[in-house]
């Protein structure tokens, strides 16, 4: 059951997200989806996954791009439309989705006997070997691709001047 709760909320979440306009809240809305994803990972046995989900993802990269999103946004007139939207009932429905993964990996975790998983766990060190050994050119791509992103978002920041 704990799988499916996790995968609806991640599709639901990531549909929000991609439909969202506004892009600040659209970030918000991803990082719900990779915290559902990483309780997905965590259901099938891969908890170094769901960590990584977290802590580089969700912790790191989206804050990242919140960041540069946030910093490329700053006029008047969006601080006084997010004041006027942030207000009332409007958390309910992202502080309810986050409160039903909360609750059904803390009922998986401790209300039920897990499941013995089939195959065996992959340890972090046989991630580390593989990514910097045969998989080093994926992973310097990726880090290629993040700076260039980096690198356009404080070009765009700058405007128009020379």
């Amino acid at each position: 059951m704990m799988f499916w709760v996790a995968a609806v909320v991640a599709v639901v979440t990531s549909l929000i997200a991609v439909t969202g306009k506004n892009p600040v809240h659209a970030l918000l809305w991803f990082v719900v989806s990779l915290l559902a994803m990483a309780v997905v990972f965590f259901e099938l046995g891969a908890a170094f996954a769901a960590a990584l989900e977290v802590i580089v993802y969700a912790g790191a990269i989206v804050v990242l791009f919140l960041f540069v999103v946030m910093m490329l946004s700053l006029d008047k007139a969006a601080v006084v439309r997010e004041k006027t939207w942030i207000r009332g009932p409007v958390w309910v429905v992202p502080v309810g989705f986050v409160g039903v993964l909360g609750a059904a990996l803390g009922w998986e975790m401790f209300g039920m006997e897990l499941p013995v998983r089939a195959g065996r766990a992959v340890l972090p060190a046989e991630v580390g070997l593989k990514l910097f050994s045969g998989d080093i050119l994926a992973v310097e791509m990726a880090s290629l691709l993040l700076l260039a992103g980096l690198v356009a978002a404080f070009h765009l920041s700058r405007g128009s001047e020379p």
